[in-house]
């Protein structure tokens, strides 16, 4: 995990959050009927970090998943999600995709994710964290490790870091 200084500086970039969602937003968990995906258990908590972010430091948010789900849509719908790109095999280049289409560079952008198909996005951005469930390898190389597990206040965790750190800037300037 990288110093407090440095999270600082890092932080202080940030207009952008991008999260994956099983094991970050939810609990990894599935349950599945006879006709297919039915429920996935999100925390309203990692609700409220979208909703701070966005009103205390205009920070918008989005989503990349390998999964293709409607569930995950109706969430990023009800959450004001600016960006949801589902079904996605290749992170990097969808990343690459929103930096053009909103004028953003990577050091721009702050990721959340759990496993092995989230490393390649994660060296690129600016800022990294990675739930404290999350794959050894994955974090091994983040910014940041959440006090909670995927689903379980994760994403918020990340929220409130970067919300902290825009709002006390002056403290390691």
């Amino acid at each position: 995990m990288v110093d407090r200084k440095i999270l600082f500086q890092k932080s202080e970039k940030i207009k952008m959050l991008i999260t994956d969602i099983d094991g970050v937003m939810t609990d990894t968990g599935v349950y599945y009927s006879s006709i297919g995906e039915e429920l996935k258990r999100f925390s309203i908590r990692d609700g409220m970090g979208v909703e701070r972010l966005r009103t205390l430091v205009s920070v918008k948010t989005g989503i990349i998943t390998g999964e293709n789900s409607l569930i995950v849509s109706r969430r990023a719908e009800k959450l004001g999600i600016e960006e949801l790109h589902l079904g996605i095999k290749n992170k990097a280049d969808i990343l690459k995709q929103i930096c053009k289409k909103r004028n953003l560079s990577p050091e721009e952008i702050a990721y959340i994710g759990d496993d092995t198909n989230d490393i390649d996005i994660i060296k690129l951005v600016g800022m990294s964290a990675a739930p404290n469930d999350a794959m050894p390898e994955v974090k091994a190389i983040v910014d940041f490790v959440t006090e909670n597990r995927g689903g379980n206040g994760a994403f918020r965790d990340f929220c409130e870091l970067i919300i902290f750190m825009k709002t006390n800037k002056d403290i390691y300037e």
